[in-house]
C-alpha cells in the first residue's frame, strides 16, 4: 500500500493545458536526531527530524534476528547500517544522538550508523536511573 509518489517535470502541461504541480511524498531532511534504545534483549533505533517527528526506525528483530541474537552488538550494528542507508535516501547529512538503555548494542548501533558517512554533532546519554530501585520481595510466610 504505502504513499503514492507522483513526480512530474516543472512546466509540463496536462491534456487541458494547465501546468501540473510537482508532488513528492519523500521528505528532504538535512539534520535529525538518532534515538538509540538498547536493552538486554533488543536494540531499537529511530530517526526523527529536529522537532522530534519520527521519520524512520529499525530494530534487531525487524532485521531478522531472533531470540538471544537480537541483543548482540553485531545485530545492533546491522540495524545502524540499514537505517543509515535509508537516511541517505532523504538527504541526511548531520545528526545528534540520544542513547537510552544499558544493553550491549549502544555503541555498535552508533558506529554502524556513522560508518555510512554521517556527521555527528553530539551524543547524549539519557538512560533513566532509579532513585531507590525496585521494592524488595516480602518475606515468605509458611
Amino acid at each position: 500500500m504505502g504513499k503514492k509518489r507522483i513526480v512530474t517535470t516543472e512546466g509540463a502541461e496536462s491534456a487541458d493545458g494547465k501546468a501540473k504541480a510537482v508532488v513528492s511524498s519523500k521528505k528532504r531532511v538535512l539534520s535529525g536526531i538518532l534515538h538509540v534504545q538498547s536493552t538486554y534483549n533488543n536494540t531499537k533505533v529511530m530517526l526523527t527530524d529536529m522537532d522530534g517527528n519520527a521519520l524512520m526506525w529499525g530494530s534487531s528483530g525487524a532485521n531478522g534476528f531472533r531470540g538471544a541474537k537480537k541483543g548482540t552488538p553485531f545485530a545492533a550494528a546491522k540495524v545502524g547500517e540499514t537505517l543509515a542507508l535509508k537516511a541517505a535516501n532523504i538527504g541526511l547529512k548531520e545528526i545528534d544522538i540520544v542513547v537510552k538503555g544499558v544493553g550491549s548494542g549502544r555503541e555498535s548501533a552508533i558506529r554502524g550508523f556513522i560508518s555510512k558517512g554521517v556527521i555527528v554533532n553530539s551524543i547524549k546519554d539519557e538512560t533513566p536511573v532509579p532513585y531507590n530501585g525496585p521494592q524488595p520481595k516480602k518475606p515468605r510466610r509458611v
